[in-house]
């Protein structure tokens, strides 16, 4: 029975399928499967987000299914960020480990209201790994979040399935059919995800037989059926996504004046990040920090939280812009924050200089800049 026949086209596009994995299951090599995305996929909201997360259901279902194979799954998620920064880490937290044959990407709930800088994430994420693991099969997923159960067709949904068909990848709209379902009266929302966005238990379990639907169709071993396509062959969307997007250790830059090496505490409140904690911190008025790259674009991983404050940059010698990136959040714990200082038309070599101004907002503890990584694209 073909994939079409299986799957409910009002919550999954199949389009090119997943060929390249059903082709590697056809053989004796290990599977790698990643998943990128934000908390949801991190496992936020499940009991014991490596057991029951619908990341962790889905390992489970696949190494249950295809039991003689052996798999290896990367948790790429990591709560609170976007398509942005999904692009930028993608390498460091995905492509670094060898060869992808699946990855799943979530950001539709993270990703703001401007269209074109979602473009830009996904499409930079979908043509860097084309470009670098170029057999990887990429699904799409729509979690659900108030701002995703609006309509039959919200915003963020639409604008990822832009990239979704440009490049002929498959989707599976969770969100659709949970709204599907609360609009029939089959299903109270809150009672799976008490906040609205972080998936319970049972939230997680949903989610996971959603896509395990899909996977039953998906994902048949066939040794004659594979289509690596090329996402580079294709025009982009939009010419200035994030495709070259990395990170970059701030001991590459031209000079930390007045910043010190530090780390966060176990006594220091850590939300967002299962990662290094190693940092360049000032607090400092007479400190400055300056990184050349080449790219189209550049900015900043920060750690941002009870303490920091108000700093300014300035781009290839131009003015000082500040940035107050304090919000809600701030006060509860330290958690990596991007902040991106513009995109130009052409590749070229970009200058930052960054230093802190000494003000802060009024609910900020002081006047800090922790500086955890740079970014370039």
């Amino acid at each position: 029975m073909t994939e079409e026949k299986h799957c409910n086209h009002q919550f999954v596009v199949p389009r090119r399928g997943l060929p390249n994995t059903s082709v590697r299951l056809a053989g004796k090599e290990p599977v790698t499967v990643a998943f990128l995305g934000g908390s949801i996929t991190e496992g936020a909201g499940a009991s014991d987000a490596d057991i029951f997360s619908w990341r962790a259901l889905t390992g489970k279902y696949l190494q249950e299914r295809f039991a003689n194979h052996e798999f290896r799954f990367i948790n790429a998620g990591v709560g609170g960020t976007n398509s942005t920064l999904g692009a930028h880490r993608l390498q460091s937290h995905v492509l670094k480990y060898g060869k992808i044959d699946l990855l799943f990407v979530e950001f539709s709930v993270n990703d703001g209201n401007d269209r074109e800088e979602s473009i830009r994430g996904l499409e930079g994420i979908v043509r860097q790994c084309r470009r670098l693991s170029p057999g990887t099969d990429i699904c799409f997923l729509y979690t659900a979040a108030e701002k995703n159960l609006s309509g039959s067709n919200p915003f963020n949904i639409a604008v990822h399935e832009e990239v979704a068909e440009h490049y002929d990848l498959p989707s599976v709209n969770f969100a659709a059919r949970v709204y599907a379902q609360t609009q029939a009266g089959q299903m109270e929302w809150t009672e799976l995800a008490p906040d609205g966005y972080h998936p319970n238990d049972d939230g997680h379990a949903l989610y996971a037989s959603f896509l395990q639907e899909y996977l039953d169709a998906a994902l048949v071993p066939d040794n004659t059926h594979s289509n690596t396509g090329s996402a580079l062959s294709i025009s982009p969307l939009e010419e200035r996504n994030y495709e070259y997007g990395n990170l970059l250790d701030f001991r590459g830059a031209d000079h930390a004046d007045g910043f010190e090496l530090r780390e966060l505490t176990p006594d220091d409140p850590l939300m967002n990040w299962r990662f290094g904690t190693e940092h360049l911190y000032t607090d400092s008025k007479e400190a400055s920090f300056s990184y050349t790259v080449t790219g189209q674009s550049v900015g900043l991983l920060l750690l941002y939280g009870p303490d920091s404050g108000i700093f300014e940059y300035s781009l290839n010698g131009g003015p000082f812009h500040a940035v107050n990136l304090f919000d809600e959040w701030c006060p509860l714990a330290f958690r990596p924050i991007i902040t991106m200082f513009g995109i130009e038309e052409q590749r070229q070599e970009l200058q930052v200089t960054v230093r802190i101004t000494g003000k802060k907002d009024e609910q900020s503890k002081g006047t800090s800049l922790r500086i955890l990584q740079l970014m370039y694209n």
